[in-house]
């Protein structure tokens, strides 16, 4: 048997909550968007059966609280077996583990599951001598889960480019809207308009709109600074759409033209990014193309004089990390970060078609590096989101520009309509 429990509401201060976001493996095992539920999958030796616990019907609760789905409709239109309320799980889990050999469930992951199966547990063990008998394996049922969650199938990926190119939308729009004395916040506004008029109402993550030297801060969210004439903005933002991500970034120049300074490591993290996208296929591992980016970057470092030494000897020492401190991409999927087993250093994970990931080289040279005064205070992050084919990969969030040539264009055109 294997249990798997929805995510609880959670009070933001006082007596109003944070808006409600389903446990990724619940939701992609079920659809149902609503707290305080349990899904039970039951393996027989005949057939399997799916049970789910959730809230009941509640006139009154619902007058309050919004619509509930109950039991009788779980069962029509999620597709489940058989459907009890949330109060009962208890104690039809009690009937429901004697006899099983093995418990599957995501351990340490819910306290108040925890407690319950414990309870439970305890007493079919002390009841031994009256027959009933408790499961003799426990074993964290999320390492499955997530190698399936890995893989999307072709309805995933058409969820992900829908979130993509919604994603790209409000990108474009902040392009569009960017001008000094804008506060960051503003722009933030932007992107999230766009992303509800195209069907998202809610972000993937915190949006990321760092202006100037905040884009040195990898996951700088507090957005509460003014733009400035002659700086950079990067947006790190995207839309979720029906519990899909988009993750896009994309730096660009908050007065819509690029500084000769800043166009230079600009176009090198943009060579970098678009060779690393050209890498993604099947049986090539993301550290391998990390490795390869390193060595770009190094070299342009060098180019630029913000580095200097030996080049092998800058790539073994890592001196490079003082400018780009993370790797090469990330999975997504229900998550942003999504979930599925990386491998190790000696043996990284190869990708393979049905995969979701993300590519964002970086350059992030801090007011205080030890550098030209007029490579101080630029972060640059350009990132985009693919899904791994047969034999390459499809890039979902193409939609947004990123050449120099293709931002200024746009930027120009949006300020010449007015």
């Amino acid at each position: 048997m294997a249990i798997f429990p929805a995510a609880t509401a959670h009070i933001r201060n006082q007596d109003c909550e944070f808006p409600f976001r389903q446990n990724s493996d619940f939701l992609y095992l079920t659809g149902l968007n609503e707290p305080d539920a349990i899904l039970v999958l039951i393996k027989k030796s005949t057939a399997g059966v799916t049970i789910l616990f959730n809230r009941e019907k509640d006139k009154n609760a619902e007058i309050w609280g919004g619509y509930r789905l109950g039991q009788s409709a779980a069962v029509a239109k999620l597709g489940i077996d058989e459907a009890y309320v949330i109060e009962e799980f208890e104690h039809h889990l009690g009937n429901l583990l004697n006899g099983m050999d093995i418990l599957y469930y995501p351990i340490f992951q819910s306290v108040l599951l925890e407690k319950i199966v414990k309870k439970v547990i305890t007493h079919l063990r002390l009841n031994a001598r009256k027959g009933l008998k408790a499961p003799k394996s426990y074993i964290d049922c999320l390492p499955m889960l997530h190698e399936m969650r890995l893989i999307k199938s072709d309805a995933e990926t058409q969820l992900l480019a829908e979130a993509a190119e919604i994603s790209a939308s409000g990108h474009c729009r902040a392009m569009q809207s960017c001008h000094p004395g804008m506060w960051e916040y503003q722009l933030e506004a932007e992107l999230k308009h766009e992303f509800a008029l195209q069907g998202a109402r809610e972000v993937a993550y915190n949006s990321i709109v760092a202006g100037g030297h905040n884009a040195c801060i990898l996951h700088y969210t507090e957005n509460n600074q003014q733009l400035q004439n002659g700086d950079l903005v990067l947006i790190d933002a995207g839309a979720e759409y029906q519990g899909y991500a988009g993750d896009i970034t994309r730096t660009f120049p908050v007065n819509g033209k690029f500084s000769e300074h800043q166009a230079k490591l600009y176009q090198l993290v943009l060579d970098i990014q678009i060779s690393a996208i050209n890498q993604v296929k099947p049986g090539i591992a993301m550290a391998d193309i990390n490795r390869k980016m390193v060595g770009q970057l190094v070299d342009g470092l060098i180019e630029l004089g913000i580095l200097s030494g030996e080049r092998d000897e800058l790539i073994e020492d890592e001196s490079y990390k003082a400018f780009y401190m993370h790797g090469i991409g990330h999975y997504l999927g229900l998550d942003v970060h999504d979930v599925g087993d990386y491998g190790t250093l000696e043996s990284p994970r190869l990708l393979a078609p049905g995969m979701a990931v993300t590519i964002e080289p970086g350059v992030y040279i801090s007011k205080e590096a030890d550098v030209d005064d007029c490579w101080k205070g630029i972060g640059i992050r350009i990132e985009d989101d693919l899904i791994v084919t047969a034999h390459g990969a499809d890039v979902l969030s193409a939609d947004v520009p990123k050449t120099i040539d293709e931002i200024e264009a746009l930027m120009a055109d949006a300020k010449s309509h007015g």
